[in-house]
């Protein structure tokens, strides 16, 4: 028998690392259950552009937080963070292992290191986002990047809502957006063991292009008109998810196919080269070669389980 009680592993590492197979295979090994931690994965019907492993590929293993909105909602790093504590605890408490699964950084910083969130004001907020709407995004980044430039250098100027949030809290708080978030803890909650899945970036880049001719090949197009049909064009965060805005400028007559692809592997490229910077910074993460003959092995070499198999 395993001697400790399970503490939960989490698999983290940029896009195309590999990470939903490590997990999979980790919690069949461990008996544990799977928590997601891709934002996007949270949307339902948005499936083939977040690369979700499909229901018939999950070997029976319990899967959290997939498929818990819808396309018109909001995701919210807070509910998340709510909904996934939870998750985690009743797995701990029916004595399984959690093992949490993502590269969506501010959720899986903002589980395991607990934020707490900075307030927020729905008229300071709708006065910012009239701001927005008269002058557009980038000027608003703009007068953000005047006012705080470490946080305009760490937010996109294409990404509307999270601009609006940080003059918000500045406003809010007096204070610089990063002074309002916590750093990296010195250790995770629950004491969870967190691998990082590495790899060099040509063999990361040929698999980020793979993946993304596979995914237009698979459907993807027909995926997002079909989204866009139930009210994609509305979300306020998954119209903007990599592969899905590029695909709606398609359909609007906007790119034509090559170029969304094109669109979709330069704007993955920049997303993997964010979380390769954010994960760099958290000395907690034991590094995984994801290009290696046996990540699984190095993996339960690294957690110390590597003669141990569930019920053993």
């Amino acid at each position: 028998m395993v001697s400790r009680p399970p503490a939960p592993v989490a698999v983290v590492g940029p896009t195309a690392s590999g990470k939903s197979a490590l997990g999979l295979d980790l919690a069949e090994r461990l008996g544990g259950e799977i928590v997601n931690v891709d934002s996007m994965q949270l949307y339902r019907g948005m499936d083939i552009g977040t690369a979700k492993v499909p229901p018939a590929q999950r070997r029976g293993i319990p899967h959290h937080q997939l498929d818990v909105l819808e396309v018109t909602e909001i995701a919210s790093v807070a509910a998340y963070q709510r909904a996934a504590a939870a998750d985690v605890a009743a797995i701990l408490a029916a004595g399984r292992t959690p093992v949490l699964v993502g590269g969506s950084m501010m959720y899986v910083q903002a589980l395991l290191d607990g934020w707490r969130f900075p307030p927020t004001d729905p008229a300071v907020r709708a006065r910012w986002e009239a701001v927005q709407a008269e002058i557009g995004v980038p000027a608003l980044h703009a007068r953000l990047a005047e006012v705080d430039p470490a946080a305009a250098a760490v937010i996109e100027p294409r990404d509307p809502r999270r601009i609006v949030r940080a003059l918000e809290v500045i406003e809010l708080t007096g204070k610089p957006f990063a002074a309002s978030r916590p750093g990296i803890g010195a250790e995770p909650r629950w004491g969870t063991r967190i691998l990082g899945l590495g790899a060099g970036g040509a063999w990361l880049d040929g698999r980020i292009a793979r993946r993304t001719a596979a995914m237009f090949a698979g459907g993807l197009v027909e995926e997002v008109a079909a989204l866009a049909a139930a009210g994609l064009r509305r979300g306020a965060t998954a119209r903007r998810a990599i592969g899905y805005a590029q695909v709606l400028a398609l359909l609007d007559g906007r790119l034509d196919r090559a170029g969304a692809e094109a669109e979709t592997l330069r704007a993955t490229r920049r997303y993997v080269r964010r979380q390769r910077s954010w994960f760099r910074r958290d000395p907690r993460i034991r590094w995984l070669d994801a290009a290696g003959a046996d990540p699984l092995g190095e993996a339960l070499a690294a957690l110390g389980e590597a003669g141990t198999r569930p019920g053993e």
